[in-house]
């Protein structure tokens, strides 16, 4: 048919009739078994010879354009009408015949790219591969040569469109194509990049962190689902072994066999030379210092980070990637921001930065970066060294470990840690129940230790008087000291042990007396005083051991409570009544409590100065974005002259003009000064007469000198 179609022609008309009857019974058993309670399902025959026919149809078009004018068009609305309920052999046999069209230019790329993109977002994975590949190998043939603008801007219009769709499937689709035809350079205009930047305001985050990914160059944006076929051949090529091109090869492709043996040659050695210089070309990109970022080429890169910055603030998905994936930006702006040769706003913002970003990833922080930054609370601009100071304050709470020992002051867990990524703790009882089982453990501790202490007691009044006052004076202060917290329990055993060594020591010096007392006397006495010193030191020995057996219970009493408070198990069968639930609720508010005290350092027995800070939750640092403005460095600089008068004129503005004190005392209301009251105030006759004498003669001297040049008297005469 395709030598002679002209012979041919009734039996193309044959075929495309059977194609619409073929058509026309599938339809019909797809609307019966759509109907059907039973579920009858349709005959694969069917599908498989309208699949057949639909392609032999399409490789028939070419050569046939008077009977088969209508056919491109009837194969694409079949396609874009039925083509979730189509059979997935069936479709992709219809998708073929239809890319078949495409290759042979009956059909145009730019009305089909919309129906390609569509069945890409189909859950068939053979089909998606074919579409995509078909979409990304046409239009890079199509710029092989030289890019046509004209072509190229109804194509990137349709991408563009479906990228600014609310489907996140349509949109995911339209940004894999971009990006991929952007990192093969076919579309690297700016056109493209400022598109591909829209996405990251899309509604749907998976959209908006995929783009971000690919503008940070992150990683490279590829098709999740489906591997291209074209990417595949470059990974092949790039897994074969390096072909090295010699002089006697060229030599043979051009001077030696026949002319069919030379041109198999030249085409090999044509093939060999261009994956050299793809290779070359790729290696020369990545190791340039000048590499290609589309950041470079965004038309309004400050308006696109405030408005990044503005969804960034009001936006409320969680960004939960692993410390892996962050720390390069860490690390960057530590070695950016925080460094001597920078100025104090810098390093004071990159430590807040610092301290932000561990409150929400503690991993990112090591021991030495942080051992190194917390040097900076010893410099003399306040802005670094409180930066400093709050940064060791954050993790004296979620890791203290980390800290060098002054520094992790007296924090309420010392052995505190960050949960690894992925870390989930899974409750296994009732929330709570630990509380109840410590308070109710420490209780038994209370009565074990009372009962060992009277224990110990009982048996040494069998054995000696003088022992048991002694000893009764031991369980007094071990009853006294079992009521306090578990960091006084060294001591209290300390006690026990220096009371017993007293006792040894107080009965080594009884007996030296007794040996002394002794020594005049005859042998049968010497022979008693052998036996008594014999059953006091069995005495003492028997209450050292009774001491001993006291201390050593407790002790294993504290490491079986440190032990199930350590390893909980794993089912708690025990059941509650409402007093345990109440009693609880009453532990949580108590150890609540305890803890707002501790954080505010005015907890009993807490040092003031060491006031901790509350680490909020996931979930809270959510629902508050984090307000700029709080990474700031308030610092204080001098003023100038203007500013000075500026605000020396600011507080004037209420006041009145300056004035005399005499006049300010005229306007004066109320009662008389101080001043003015001791005038009126009663003199003793003496000393009002002296002050009239005083009076009088300065008068009269005022008098004499008036109207006289009188300048002392002379010294000569």
């Amino acid at each position: 048919m395709k030598c002679d179609p002209e012979s041919y022609e009734a039996e193309l008309q044959t075929k495309y009739m059977d194609f619409k009857s073929s058509l026309e019974i599938f339809e019909q058993q797809a609307a019966l078994s759509f109907n059907s309670v039973s579920g009858v399902s349709p005959d694969p025959s069917v599908a498989k010879e309208l699949g057949d026919l639909a392609l032999f149809l399409a490789h028939m078009t070419p050569f046939y354009p008077k009977f088969l004018s209508l056919y491109p068009k009837q194969l694409a609305d079949l396609l874009r009408s039925t083509g979730k309920s189509l059979p997935s052999s069936l479709r992709s046999q219809l998708t073929q015949g239809l890319i078949l069209l495409v290759n042979r230019k009956i059909v145009s790329i730019g009305e089909t790219l919309e129906l390609f993109m569509e069945l890409q977002t189909f859950d068939d994975r053979n089909l998606r591969k074919l579409a995509y590949s078909h979409v990304i190998r046409f239009i890079q043939r199509m710029n092989k040569k030289h890019k046509d603008e004209s072509k190229n801007k109804p194509l990137q219009n349709v991408l563009f469109k479906m990228l600014k769709r609310e489907e996140e499937a349509f949109a995911k689709r339209a940004l894999v194509t971009l990006c991929d035809l952007h990192r093969r350079k076919v579309w690297s205009d700016e056109r493209t990049v400022n598109g591909i930047c829209m996405a990251c305001f899309h509604p749907s985050s998976r959209i908006m962190i995929a783009a971000l990914s690919f503008l940070l160059d992150y990683e490279k944006i590829k098709d999740d689902d489906d591997s291209d076929a074209s990417s595949s051949e470059d990974e092949a090529c790039t897994l074969q072994p390096q072909v090295v091109l010699g002089r006697e090869d060229v030599y043979k492709a051009h001077h030696k066999g026949t002319t069919a043996s030379k041109k198999k040659k030249q085409a090999k050695l044509q093939r060999v030379m261009r994956s050299m210089k793809k290779k070359q070309r790729l290696s020369l990109e990545k190791t340039s210092p000048n590499y290609y970022s589309p950041l470079l080429q965004l038309n309004d890169a400050q308006g696109f980070a405030e408005k990044l910055f503005s969804r960034l603030q009001s936006c409320n998905e969680r960004f939960e990637v692993p410390p892996d994936a962050v720390e390069p930006l860490f690390k960057q702006i530590v070695n950016q921001f925080v460094h001597d040769r920078s100025r104090t706003e810098a390093i004071s913002v990159g430590l807040n930065v610092v301290r932000e970003i561990c409150l929400r990833m503690p991993l990112l922080m090591n021991e030495d970066l942080l051992q190194d930054l917390v040097m900076y609370k010893t410099s003399k601009e306040k802005a670094i060294s409180s930066a400093a100071r709050s940064l060791v304050t954050l993790f004296r709470e979620i890791c203290p470990s980390l800290l060098i020992k002054k520094d992790r002051g007296r924090s309420n867990n010392s052995k505190a840690k960050p949960k690894e990524y992925g870390e989930v703790n899974v409750a296994m009882g009732v929330p709570g129940s630990e509380l109840l089982q410590s308070d109710e453990e420490d209780g038994d501790e209370d009565s074990d230790l009372n009962e060992n202490c009277l224990s110990g007691s009982e048996d040494v009044e069998k054995d000696d008087a003088d022992s048991l006052d002694y000893s009764g004076c031991e369980d007094d202060a071990k009853d006294e000291d079992s009521t306090e917290s578990e960091e006084e329990d060294e001591d209290r055993t300390t006690f026990v042990e220096e009371g017993s060594e007293d006792e040894v020591s107080d009965a080594d010096d009884i007996e030296d007396e007794e040996e002394s007392c002794s020594s005049s006397e005859p042998d049968d006495s010497d022979v008693e005083g052998d036996n008594k010193k014999g059953a006091r030191k069995r005495k003492y020995a028997d209450l050292d051991q009774q001491l001993d057996t006291a201390n050593s219970s407790l002790r294993a009493l504290k490491k079986l409570t440190a032990a199930k408070l350590e390893h909980p198990s794993e089912a708690d069968d025990h059941i509650y009544s409402n007093e345990d639930f109440k009693r609880i609720r009453d532990l949580q508010m108590k150890k609540q409590a305890r803890s707002t005290l501790a954080q505010h350092g005015i907890l009993k027995g807490t040092n003031p100065k060491s006031a901790t800070i509350k680490i909020p939750s996931a979930d809270q640092l959510c629902l508050k974005p984090l307000d700029p403005s709080t990474l700031e460095a308030n610092i204080r600089r001098k003023m100038t002259k203007e500013q000075r008068v500026a605000l020396m004129k600011a507080g004037r503005e209420d006041r009145e003009g300056y004035t005399s004190k005499a006049a300010v005392k005229q306007k004066k209301k109320g009662g008389l000064s101080n001043r003015q009251k001791e005038h009126k105030k009663f003199m003793p006759i003496a000393a009002k007469r002296g002050k009239i004498a005083r009076s009088r003669e300065d008068k009269r001297i005022k008098k004499m000198t008036s109207g006289k040049q009188f300048r002392g008297k002379k010294a000569w005469k």
